[in-house]
């Protein structure tokens, strides 16, 4: 289900833990606090929103990115630390279905779109893990937008364009139309026109090459 407008008004607060800071690993320290440290560098460090919910909607833990999607959702970056309604009500159908469904593992997805800049798949799941008494929800939170950007991004290196040939199929990638390209980077929509064709041609003897090889 696609949501093309949020309700700003109201938003559920969280009480969100700052990040862990970043500290130097002691050679002497355990392996086992090695592995922690280094798996909360890359928690840190990941594109995706992490998040981690009690059964109440209390934040375990939050990373970067995490925060950062909620500043977008909110559009507002001083309620990085509120939760989305949106991503809340997908957690309280999760908390629903677990109730009758305890046995199995779901998995509830849903896609949020502000607009073509702003598009976020939404997944929620319950983990069990060892040090937390209870069950808590997980929450990935993926930004569409960089990922076809990253992957538009590595098509034009292939393809061997232009800087200019390279924002304009990143945002047709993005499903941006020529009338919307042409608006974004302040060109002619017959400038984009001729991009296009250009960037076809490059594109069709990669693909071509690649058959061949």
């Amino acid at each position: 289900m696609k949501n093309k407008s949020l309700p700003i008004s109201s938003v559920t607060k969280i009480s969100a833990k700052v990040p862990v800071q970043r500290q130097r690993v002691n050679p002497i320290q355990s392996h086992d606090s090695q592995q922690a440290y280094l798996s909360q560098e890359v928690i840190e460090c990941l594109q995706d929103g992490m998040l981690l919910l009690s059964e109440t909607g209390e934040v375990i833990h939050a990373n970067t990115s995490a925060h950062r999607i909620f500043s977008q959702l909110n559009q507002d970056s001083s309620n990085s630390n509120f939760i989305p309604p949106i991503i809340w009500r997908l957690c309280i159908s999760l908390l629903k279905s677990h109730s009758s469904f305890s046995e199995k593992v779901i998995i509830l997805s849903n896609e949020i779109v502000v607009d073509k800049s702003k598009i976020f798949r939404v997944r929620a799941r319950w983990l069990n893990l060892d040090k937390f008494q209870r069950p808590c929800l997980l929450v990935i939170i993926e930004n569409r937008y960089e990922s076809l950007k990253n992957i538009a991004l590595n098509e034009a290196k292939k393809y061997q364009l232009t800087s200019r040939e390279s924002e304009i199929w990143c945002l047709y990638r993005a499903k941006y139309t020529y009338k919307e390209i042409a608006s974004h980077l302040y060109i002619t929509v017959n400038t984009v026109k001729k991009h296009m064709k250009n960037i076809h041609a490059k594109r069709q003897v990669f693909l071509e090459y690649e058959r061949e090889n």
